[in-house]
């Protein structure tokens, strides 16, 4: 059976596709599902009195509710999936683009250069991605204010707040337009595909058609470019579409519990934890704090996970003889 009949034999693909191309449709179309208007701030709107504290049902105005504040959580869950597979699509390519780099040119030069290189990527994978993400952020901190600055968080939307005296130098400027979560992901999510591309890379290298090129004049970057990287590139493309969703969910997860970042959707659970259960001790009085944000979570990392599977399975090479 050919791949790509193959891919699409299989229910569980149809599932991850629909639900991947569902996400994307909603994220490209998020400006006509929900415009935003002058009580808008990121990805949350107002609806009501910032003093009201107590979230309120779906209603006309509110699809989905509010939150405390009266935060619309259906322009947020709309909003906050552009920006989640925005920052998926970033950690996935910067992944996938370094590993590719990184893994292609150690297996290639071999040696003692490959195994210096392969035990770089060995420190990396020990070294906790939560660590990566606390020490940036507190490595911009530290910067910004001995440059002048005052660095805090926004009490409402853990966003990063910053008050210059003056005017800012460049280098100070391009701090506050880095995410230190996507640049930490992003540096610690490179290592299983430099892995992979490696072990391939060795391999290919000796191959016949790699030795045909070579006795016909070919330099080591035409190798590399035409010959390796196109054939040791395709389980490196399943690895990049499962980090889409993982990387989101662990987003999400570090805004949740507190350490920063700005995921629209970890915010959303975080502004409602308090009312998780609602007056009266039942759990599904006000729903509206933590089941739209837990679905939309829960369906973006099923639907990556299921495609990354179905392409694991098209790629494979004894599929694809």
């Amino acid at each position: 059976m050919k791949p790509v009949h193959y891919f699409f034999s299989r229910w569980q693909n149809w599932l991850g596709l629909v639900i991947v191309l569902i996400f994307t449709v909603v994220s490209l179309a998020a400006p006509l599902l929900s415009p935003p208007n002058k009580t808008t701030q990121g990805a949350f709107k107002k609806v009501g009195r910032s003093s009201d504290l107590r979230p309120h049902p779906p209603s006309a105005e509110a699809p989905l509710g509010t939150l405390p504040g009266q935060l619309d959580v259906y322009h947020a869950l709309i909003w906050g999936t552009r920006e989640a597979m925005i920052f998926g699509m970033f950690v996935a390519l910067g992944a996938f683009v370094f590993g590719v780099f990184f893994g292609t040119i150690s297996g290639y030069v071999g040696g003692i250069v490959n195994s210096l290189m392969m035990r770089i990527a060995d420190a990396f994978l020990t070294f906790p991605a939560l660590a990566g993400v606390v020490f940036l952020q507190q490595l911009v901190a530290v910067t910004i204010e001995s440059l002048g600055g005052t660095f805090w968080f926004n009490s409402d939307y853990h966003g990063r707040v910053v008050d210059f005296q003056f005017t800012p130098p460049p280098f100070a400027v391009f701090l506050l337009k880095v995410d230190p979560i996507l640049i930490s992901l992003i540096l610690f999510s490179w290592m299983p595909v430099a892995r992979l591309v490696n072990t391939l890379v060795v391999t290919l290298k000796n191959a016949d058609f790699i030795q045909a090129t070579r006795a016909l004049g070919g330099s080591s970057p035409w190798i590399i470019w035409r010959h390796l990287i196109p054939n040791a590139i395709s389980p490196a493309i399943v690895l990049a579409a499962r980090d889409v969703g993982s990387s989101v969910i662990l987003q999400a997860t570090i805004t949740f519990i507190g350490l920063g970042g700005s995921s629209a959707w970890g915010l959303l659970l975080s502004l409602g934890r308090n009312w998780v259960i609602g007056p009266g001790g039942s759990l599904f009085t006000t729903w509206w704090v933590f089941v739209p944000a837990t679905l939309a979570i829960t369906l973006f990392g099923i639907g990556w996970n299921l495609l990354g599977d179905g392409l694991s399975d098209m790629l494979d090479p004894r599929r694809m003889k």
